[in-house]
Order: structure tokens, then sequence, then C-alpha cells
């Protein structure tokens, strides 16, 4: 479905450069804003800058209550001229990125910090699904349903009804991607994984298995964004920006999700780059479960509406194989830390198009896409992006 209306900017003279992840752990004492504090430290260490160079701010986050970005720059001690808080969850990165990108453009921002941290205490994880939405505590959990386990196993039995697609097909992305995470440093999952350890994990909510659910764990990533000007003169590799997306509450009518705001808009996100999906030499998507990966190769132009499980089986998703994707592992195997689960594509897409990474390498990508969803009610997600990156000048 082509946007209507009239033609977007392009992102020309914008860079994207020091990927950052804070290291992940199962659980920590510490608060989100520690997480947030360390993510720009290593930005400005990474960069060589002064802390007060950074003048604009993107911040996610489920657990900074009762902050917002603006009490956080109060126990950062700065003092930025632009600010903005993205209480998008999953589908935060993308968003941030764009949103930078038009700040720095327009000169109310020349180096910006997208960070996006969370900690995870004990009870964390359950105080955040417990006030998510007005949605849920109306219509969710007075019925039963504690949280995303319960929403994805209803999304995807319907989309294995529907489509045809079987748990084996699940099981063969799940096993990619968890190859791809035994090199990656941060990763929680450190155990090589087969698809009989898939299918014969013990069951979470059927038709959900142990290795369809992601993990909660506490941990940041981030980047910054400047004018490629100022990247070149601080020697920093760095990607461009071809094409950005976003869309929220996208096909309400449907009654079950089976497709999500990348398919309102990806004619116009690959014009825009003026590239196409089949120059795509990396994909990260957004994969708290299988499902909504699923969605993502269909949705933006990979295959048709229902051909994911044929893909997947006809194609290796290692980061060796013909369709790199999540090749850091995504958050099924370094775990989810919160909304920075929303960033930690991205962020694996500038380390593979600025030869900084951290784990398994995609031999010459130019190309890299990455997709990012969030904020599930019940029956679907309401938040959408995309990026396009491609390696930069230097």
């Amino acid at each position: 479905m082509a946007r209507t209306g009239s033609a977007r900017l392009g992102y020309e003279g914008v860079a994207v450069c020091v990927p950052v992840t804070i290291p992940y752990s199962r659980y920590s004492l510490r608060s989100a804003h520690w997480f947030c504090g360390r993510a720009l430290a290593e930005l400005i260490k990474g960069a060589g800058l002064a802390k007060n160079d950074v003048d604009g701010f993107c911040i996610a986050s489920f657990t900074l209550a009762p902050d917002s970005a603006v009490g956080l720059t109060q126990h950062l001690g700065v003092s930025p001229r632009w600010l903005d808080h993205i209480p998008m969850g999953g589908a935060s990165g993308a968003v941030a990125l764009r949103r930078a990108a038009r700040a720095v453009q327009a000169g109310d921002a020349d180096i910006v910090a997208c960070i996006a941290g969370d900690t995870n205490h004990v009870d964390s994880f359950r105080n955040t699904i417990a006030s998510f939405s007005q949605f849920a505590n109306d219509a969710v959990y007075p019925y039963g349903s504690g949280g995303p386990n319960a929403s994805f196993a209803f999304l995807t039995d319907h989309y294995m009804r529907e489509f045809g697609a079987t748990k084996a097909d699940f099981g063969k992305l799940c096993v990619a991607q968890r190859d791809n995470a035994l090199a990656t440093p941060h990763a929680m999952m450190k155990r090589p994984l087969s698809l009989d350890d898939y299918l014969n994990a013990r069951p979470i909510a059927d038709p959900l298995g142990l290795f369809d659910c992601v993990m909660p764990c506490a941990g940041a990533e981030a980047f910054l964004v400047m004018s490629a000007d100022r990247a070149k003169s601080l020697e920093l590799p760095f990607a461009r920006i071809l094409s950005t997306i976003e869309r929220h509450n996208a096909f309400p009518d449907d009654p079950i999700q089976i497709r999500a705001g990348w398919a309102m808009d990806v004619d116009d996100f690959y014009d825009h780059a003026g590239v196409g999906p089949e120059e795509m030499d990396l994909v990260q998507a957004y994969d708290d479960y299988p499902v909504i990966c699923f969605m993502q190769i269909e949705d933006l132009g990979f295959c048709g509406k229902g051909g994911a499980a044929e893909f997947v089986r006809a194609h290796d998703l290692t980061a060796a194989g013909d369709f790199p994707f999540n090749t850091s592992g995504g958050q099924l195997s370094v775990g989810q830390a919160g909304a920075a689960g929303g960033s930690l594509g991205l962020v694996e897409t500038i380390r593979q198009l600025t030869d900084q990474c951290l784990g398994r390498v995609v031999d010459n990508a130019r190309h890299g896409l990455a997709s990012c969803f969030g904020m599930i009610n019940y029956d679907r997600g309401l938040c959408t992006s995309a990026a396009i990156l491609a390696r930069g000048d230097r």
C-alpha cells in the first residue's frame, strides 16, 4: 500500500554512529537511570566528545518511572536543547532515529544521543505488565491473561491455522538466531540450540514453548546521530539513513492481527530509500516471539502474506547464510532489556555497516534493514517502525 501525500525529504548529510551496548544481566539491583548513564558515558567516550557536546536526547525506557526523559536529564547532569521521550517499547529504536535525524537536519540539535535502557529487578516485569495500558487493565487482566505469552500464543495459533506454518518453521528461525548469538559477548543464551531441543522444550502457553519466548533482562542500547561532516571530523565510521517509516494502530478493523504497519508503508519505504528488499544484505527484525518475525518478513516485502514459512524453509538465516537475519542473535537469544529491545537490531545494523561487529560478521554488507514492533495489547501490537541504513563514506 503506497503512502499518499507530498514527497518526503531525504536524510542526506546525516550520520548514525557509535553503536553501544551495555552488557546484559538477567537481574540487576541498579536502576534504569544507571544503565542509561552508562550508555551515555560509552557514547561520549567512543566519539571522543565532552558530555556537554551532546545537546539532544531521545530516551526510551519502561522502568524510569516516576521519572521521564526530563527527570533523567537531572540525574545525568545534562542540559539538552532538544529532548524526546519515546514511550513506544519495541518500536522505539527506528522512531528515535527518525526524530533525531530531523532534529539534526533542522539545526535543533547538533549531536543527539538515542538511548534505550531498562533494569530488571525481581519484580520489574510483573509491575510493567500490570500497568501496561488501560486496555489491558480493563479487558485483558480481569480474564486471566497476565502478559505477552498469552497474547502471542493467541496470535501464533491463529497464524498457524491461517497459513499452515508449523512449529518446525518457527524452530528453524530460533535455531539460526542461536547460532548467531553464540559469538555475541553479551548474549544471555550461550548454549547451542538444536531443532530437537526447540521442539521438545517445555510448553509455556500453547502453542508456544520455552524457546519461543523472550527472556527479560537488564541492559541498554544506544547510538549517536549527527551530521556526516561532524562524524568525518571526529573520524567516526558511520552509516547513512536511506529511509524510515513508523505507523501506529494500523489495520484496526482486522479481527486478529496478521499484518502490521509496515504493510501500509512498504512501497513508500523502498521508494524513499531508492533500493528494494532484494538489495538488503542483512535484516534485523523485532523478535520477542517468532510469529512477529514471520509477519515482518511478509509485510516488508520479502515474500507474500502467509509465505514466510516457505521463505524460511528456503533460506539460511545465519550470518553466513543467504538471508542474514538477526545477526547478533536477536532478543530470543540475546535477551530483552526492556525498551532496549527496540534498539538492539538497529545497533547491530550500525555495527555491521561500520565494521564494528561484536560477533558474527556479514561479509561485504552495504545495506541493512532494521524493523521494530511494540506495545502489544491482547490481540495486536500498536506501534511499528523500520529503517534502511547504508554504509557511509569515510
